[in-house]
């Protein structure tokens, strides 16, 4: 159980630009619709560039997985909905260097039909955890920084690397986004119930959830879903709203 009771911190230094969260924060959460091609670079994170396992010409499903990885530090590519492979080939991808990389091109059918995915796993607490650190590399899940850092190597700190807190980070890093502030907003309770996996995964002591200031509803949210969890080790703590 949390002792301290941090109340709002702080840190030292740090500028605060103009929040221009208004121009989204009101929107709803929703469904994009389907491009008609997508372009699904190779080397999507840091670490080793998958290997397609696929060809051109092959009808494909949503969650099969399309690309493979043997090194340690990397994560597979699932097809993101049904269709055909149209191409394997250099396309330009999101990098500050402009160039182009090795890409696989998938034709929608339309349909988002879902592929063979593998059996469900019981209640997670009735598991090793390194089998769920595999089926977190399986699912190919990865950070959302820059770096896109594979999530099963990340969990994976080795047993003389005890972990004492886990630290969730509900900062939204720019202004204009409220990705994480929406997110918090309408599905706590499931990141409440990420966070479980979490402490078990890495045998955490307890979990901090820092939230900034300009998201009262986002805080309010996770507190009621921390609350209503019974999770005495985890806690959400208010941050300033300003870039370090």
């Amino acid at each position: 159980m949390i002792t301290t009771n941090p109340g709002r911190w702080d840190f030292h230094g740090g500028i605060h630009r103009p929040d221009m969260k208004t121009m989204s924060a009101g929107k709803f959460l929703g469904k994009v619709p389907l491009p008609d091609i997508l372009t699904l670079p190779l080397q999507q994170h840091i670490g080793a560039m998958a290997e397609p396992t696929v060809s051109v010409g092959d009808q494909v499903y949503k969650g099969q997985t399309i690309a493979r990885v043997t090194e340690y530090i990397g994560a597979p590519i699932h097809a993101p909905t049904s269709g055909t492979i149209i191409a394997i080939e250099e396309k330009p991808v999101p990098h500050p260097s402009g160039l182009s990389a090795p890409c696989i091109l998938l034709q929608a059918d339309g349909n988002d039909e879902w592929g063979e995915l593998p059996e469900p796993l019981p209640y997670f607490d009735d598991l090793d955890p390194s089998l769920l650190r595999e089926r977190i590399r399986w699912a190919g899940i990865v950070g959302l920084g820059g770096a896109a850092f594979p999530t099963s190597v990340k969990v994976n700190h080795g047993p003389d690397r005890p972990i004492q807190t886990l630290v969730v980070n509900g900062a939204e890093c720019e202004p204009y986004i409220t990705c994480d502030d929406l997110l918090m907003r309408n599905q706590a309770d499931r990141i409440v119930e990420g966070i479980k996996i979490l402490l078990y995964v890495v045998d955490a002591e307890e979990c901090l959830i820092g939230i900034e200031d300009n998201k009262p509803e986002a805080i309010a949210a996770m507190r009621q879903a921390v609350a209503e969890s019974g999770l005495e080790n985890v806690q959400v703590v208010q941050v300033p709203t300003r870039y370090p």
